[in-house]
């Protein structure tokens, strides 16, 4: 029998997953190995009827550019117990498998260390390397290199975010708009900076003082009440997911919200419309300080998760997959594959990721970065001291409203 190399997507899709899929069954196939395609994640791997096919030439050429994935993907996580009773040996040794591909972010990262502890101890045979993929952002790659699906998520992004903007500008409305990021807030800030937003709120911004919804409202009417000074009733304030993380539970329970909680302990926050929560707070507080703004709110989410990746997510996915070859030729094992700006393909050991719980920490955007920094102090609008006195005309406090200082900058 050939050897053979199994493929596995975990966690959320993103665009560029089956371009990953396709590249590494095109390489594989030309150097003379079986490609097996494995369904549900992680959960293949910790059953006795583990649901996978063989992956040829006709179904990676027809699939590798498309969004979504060719392979079913799952958010199991494997328990201690899993490992022990439950790791589906056989699937490798009845299909001659060498090599165990892992797609995904963090979590499936996480656990790809897991699987790479476990083989190692149990002198298995059996190599594995992981490809780093999220529209998050927030693996932590060398020199700020992104993680393949964020491009194409964020020029999706930005294409529902110009439509929202125009719509906010053609009917005097501001739209509050909250996009994914679980843990950082690179998408909201990549989406809201290509658009121009005059407000962007991510949770890498609170790094001297708390979060709390109180900040982001105010963080809100800020941008609002200066653009009435400049005389423009209209914009839109970009919101993370993310700030969902660091705010207190009590505080949003307190305001109606429960959260469920995903295999990995996450709250499952695709359940809550953050759009909706935070613009019926921000409806209600303008209405109470007798300000007349309406706003409207939109959520940018699922929708960037499965399109078609872009040029630049086929190009930098195809290359990841060429690499996975590559290191496997080298005989690595236990890494991330990474490709640098040139083209040079590098492993990321995943024990040297990991922090003290075994874990892969996401990484944050660098809030005092250039990008970050050049946006929040040019484009992003907000009131400071020179506003105050015309402020006073809509707020008894505008110093309340000084982002600088809701934000202890």
């Amino acid at each position: 029998m050939k050897d053979s190399v199994i493929i596995l997507a975990g966690g959320g899709p993103a665009p560029g997953i089956n371009t990953v899929i396709g590249s590494i069954t095109k390489t594989f196939i030309s150097k003379g190995f079986r490609v097996l395609g494995l369904h549900g994640g992680y959960s293949g791997l910790f059953s006795e009827k583990a649901s996978f096919e063989e992956l040829d030439f006709k179904i990676a050429d027809r699939y590798f550019n498309r969004g979504g994935s060719y392979l079913q993907m799952s958010r199991f996580k494997p328990t201690d117990k899993d490992f022990e009773n439950n790791f589906n040996l056989s699937l490798f040794r009845d299909n001659n498998i060498r090599l165990l591909v892992t797609i995904g972010g963090d979590d499936t990262a996480s656990t790809a260390n897991r699987v790479a502890k476990f083989l190692e101890g149990h002198s298995y045979p059996i190599r594995n390397i992981h490809v780093p993929k999220t529209i998050d952002n927030d693996l932590p790659l060398p020199d700020n290199a992104p993680t393949f699906g964020f491009n194409s998520a964020k020029d999706e992004g930005a294409r529902i975010a110009r439509t929202i903007y125009e719509d906010a500008r053609t009917s005097g409305n501001w739209m509050l708009v909250a996009a994914m990021g679980r843990s950082a807030g690179h998408l909201a800030l990549g989406i809201g900076a290509s658009c121009h937003y005059p407000m962007i709120i991510i949770p890498e911004m609170f790094d001297r003082t708390g979060i709390t919804v109180e900040k982001i409202i105010a963080l809100s009417i800020s941008s609002i009440i200066k653009r009435k000074i400049l005389g423009i009733d209209y914009g839109a304030v970009m919101i993370s997911e993310g700030v969902f993380h660091e705010l207190d539970s009590k505080e949003l329970e307190a305001r109606g919200v429960r959260f469920s909680y995903d295999e990995h302990g996450h709250p499952e926050l695709g359940k809550v419309s953050k759009a909706v929560l935070f613009n019926d707070i921000l409806e209600k507080e303008l209405k109470d300080m007798g300000i007349k703004v309406k706003t409207r709110p939109v959520e940018i989410g699922y929708d960037v998760r499965c399109n078609d990746p872009v040029a630049y997510d086929l190009t930098y996915c195809s290359q990841l997959g060429m690499g996975v070859f590559e290191l496997y030729n080298r005989g690595e094992t236990g890494c991330m594959v990474y490709v640098d700006a040139s083209g040079k393909v590098f492993p990321l050991y995943l024990k040297d990721l990991q922090d003290v719980t075994g874990k892969i920490p996401p990484r944050k955007v660098d809030i005092n970065g250039g990008l970050a920094r050049n946006f929040y102090d040019n484009l992003v609008q907000y009131l400071g001291p020179e506003d105050y006195e015309a402020a006073r005309k809509y707020l008894p406090e505008p110093e309340k409203y000084d982002f600088r200082k809701i934000l202890c900058w």
